[in-house]
Parts: structure tokens; sequence; C-alpha cells
């Protein structure tokens, strides 16, 4: 795997975890019974996006680790997981 390649799965797994992780424990401002105006009620009251990003980041580098370690060791490979491979060899 390529310098690049890490980067890229990376990222992917970190935006992937980010948007799992953002609705987690969300009080809009109807539900805190403060609504700013100009704001529609259903805005974050405290979106608390600095843990978030914490919390995404050390998920990300867990699941990171362990799918850059199955791809690097060849446990995984393209050809190990061609469903369609032996289907399409058949044509």
């Amino acid at each position: 795997m390529s310098v690049m390649s890490a980067i890229a799965l990376f990222g992917i797994i970190w935006f992937l975890v980010l948007f799992v992780v953002l609705p987690i424990r969300l009080e809009t401002q109807a539900e805190a019974g403060k609504v700013e105006p100009g704001t529609p009620a259903s805005a974050p009251s405290d979106a608390k996006i600095v843990q978030k990003f914490k919390i995404v980041t050390a998920i990300a580098v867990v699941l990171w680790v362990v799918s850059a370690s199955v791809l690097i060791s060849g446990v995984l490979t393209l050809e190990s997981i061609d469903f369609f491979g032996e289907w399409r060899r058949s044509f």
C-alpha cells in the first residue's frame, strides 16, 4: 500500500465514522428551549464538535490500523473478493 493509498483510506474511514458520530447525543435548540433568532429550531444548541472530532479520530485510527494490516498482510486480496470473476469468465 502506498502512502497516498493509506492517506486516502484513512480519510474515507474518518468521514464515514464522522457521519455516524455526529448525530449521537445531539441536542437541538428546540429541545434546549432556546431558539436563536434566524436559525431553525432543529439546529444544534451545542454541537461539541471538537470533542466529536477527537472521538472520530480515535475510532478512525483503530479501524485504519485494522484495515491497513489486513490489506498489507495479504489476507484479503482483490482476487479473494472478486465475486463476479468466475461469472465473467463463463461468458
